[in-house]
């Protein structure tokens, strides 16, 4: 089967690939003919993925298993690439998380462990491997992407969701910059905003019931992402879900401090 956006015979890694979103994109990537570097802490999933992905597709995949929040996390990601000789043609933000719950009974750690992990890792492991995809690029421009994961959060201040939300925002922002600065690279550039999504999130993030709205499928964001990725011209950013689409739209054009109501009513405060 011929694709618009063919990575095939490329390198792809993917953070947080040992469930729900990361789990999807190696599967969509794996079955368009692209070898895969899968990233998360939990070896054991991501080895079972690898080896479930090759029995089904043919696709080599390279685990490394790491924490990525941790001191020296992003630097471990890098050195196992060098000591590989692996050269990424893709790469797929993908690992991130979110704690509920008031800023003020919030912990320390969760605080800061979500800014560490959301914004500093991505921003570190991009910055390191951006001159891969660049350099692909050059020989073969649009067969590689940097795709980051946003959410509909990122579209607007959400009360419980503070600090989860506030880290989306800047995932938002810092790509669609990019994609402007790198529009003459031949990279593809894009964030991906899914809104509730039938993933562990919630379990996560301690606040498993459905305030937020029905979820998609993790099939329903992955073929969101895919068809912007076959456009032509891909946007610098897509919301996934046509309720989420709307919800994006109201927060950039309804006064801020309505937006902000509406959204501590749907958090239920």
């Amino acid at each position: 089967m011929a694709f618009v956006f063919d990575p095939m015979g490329t390198t792809v890694l993917i953070t947080g690939a040992s469930s729900g979103l990361g789990r999807g994109f190696a599967a969509e990537f794996a079955r368009r003919g692209a070898d895969l570097v899968l990233v998360a802490r939990r070896r054991d999933k991501l080895q079972a993925l690898a080896d479930e992905l090759s029995e089904r597709y043919g696709t080599t995949s390279t685990v490394i298993a790491a924490d990525l929040a941790a001191p020296g996390g992003v630097d471990e990601v890098v050195s196992g690439l060098e000591g590989r000789g692996i050269r990424i043609a893709s790469l797929v933000n993908n690992a991130g998380y979110g704690v509920a719950g008031p800023f003020l009974r919030s912990s320390s750690k969760d605080a800061t462990g979500q800014i560490d992990l959301n914004i500093t890792a991505l921003v570190k492991l991009t910055h390191a491997l951006l001159p891969h995809l660049t350099a692909h690029a050059a020989t073969k421009p649009g067969t590689g992407v940097l795709l980051t994961v946003s959410s509909v959060a990122g579209h607007a201040p959400v009360p419980d969701f503070a600090i989860y939300a506030a880290t989306k925002a800047f995932v938002l922002s810092f790509t669609e910059a990019l994609a402007f600065e790198l529009k003459e690279t031949g990279v593809k550039v894009l964030a991906l905003s899914p809104g509730p999504t039938e993933t562990e999130f919630f379990a996560v993030a301690g606040n498993d019931d459905q305030s937020f709205g029905p979820r998609e499928t993790v099939d329903q964001v992955i073929q969101t992402t895919f068809r912007a990725l076959d456009r032509a011209r891909t946007p610098a950013s897509v919301v996934s879900g046509l309720r989420n689409k709307v919800q994006a739209v109201g927060a950039g054009v309804l006064p801020r401090g309505l937006v902000l109501d509406v959204a501590g009513r749907v958090s239920g405060r």
